[in-house]
């Protein structure tokens, strides 16, 4: 007899907010029989989708190896098994080691997308990281700490692109993260902003320019859980997309009707 496929799921939880869950991800979790989430990273009311019967752990106090035992034996039962990540996989998620490891163990792994942080924080401010007649690029990415980041990844190096900057998981190093940005060649007067929480019930928005960006975050205490974000996207803009221009043309398909 054919050995059934042992197939586990990675999905986005999302920045927070309950109702920015993927209706994929919602499905996956109410047919799942193990949800293995991220700790205090995921909101628990988004484990509310899951059935009474299903069962569900913790990840922040298992090893990696204890996680994908944990995952791969219940696989190989015949479970349905989430795992649950903050925001999306594809970024800082940590999933690479993970799913070598399942896979090691026979285990198929299948990802669904999740809404990241990047975007709630630019949806809580209202702005476009892309900026009509400016900035067309963003860079994402992190200050090396206990894990350090290729050289030619340096912020300093980053920062001379003069674009839109993104910097996740470095809010305790503020000081650190603006030094770098303005030694690499943006002003000190660049518009900035710190979201904590992006989404979450006790959202923050902190705006300043960027030289006075990490005595705002000391004064509220972030030290987590929070992008800082620096660029002319932050700055009020009246230029009009060409994709408005009335000269501007619009492909299209036909219609299959």
């Amino acid at each position: 007899m054919e050995r059934a496929e042992r197939i586990i799921l990675f999905a986005g939880a999302g920045p927070g907010d309950p109702e920015l869950l993927t209706l994929k991800g919602k499905k996956a979790l109410e047919e799942a029989d193990l949800v293995l989430y991220a700790g205090s990273l995921v909101n628990r009311e988004i484990l509310a989708f899951c059935r009474p019967c299903c069962e569900k752990e913790d990840s922040s106090g298992l090893s990696l190896e204890e996680q994908v035992t944990l995952m791969a034996e219940a696989a190989g039962r015949g479970k349905n098994v989430v795992r649950l990540h903050t925001g999306d996989p594809s970024l800082f998620g940590a999933v690479a080691e993970q799913k070598r490891m399942l896979e090691e163990l026979g285990c198929s792994v299948r990802f669904i997308p999740g809404v990241s942080s990047l975007q709630a924080a630019a949806a809580a401010m209202g702005i476009q990281y892309t900026v009509p007649g400016g900035n067309q690029t963003v860079i994402c990415t992190r200050r090396s700490g206990r894990t350090p980041v290729p050289p030619r990844e340096d912020l300093k190096l980053l920062a001379a692109a003069g674009t839109t900057m993104v910097i996740f998981l470095s809010a305790d190093q503020a000081s650190e993260v603006i030094s770098d940005l303005t030694a690499g060649g943006i002003s000190p007067d660049t518009p900035s902003a710190c979201v904590y929480r992006a989404s979450w019930e006790d959202e923050m928005i902190l705006t300043a320019p960027l030289s006075e960006l990490p005595a705002l975050m000391a004064e509220h205490g972030i030290t987590r859980h929070a992008l800082i974000i620096a660029g002319q996207c932050l700055a009020d803009h009246s230029a009009r997309s060409l994709l408005y221009s009335p000269s501007f043309g619009h492909g299209y398909r036909e219609s299959l009707s």
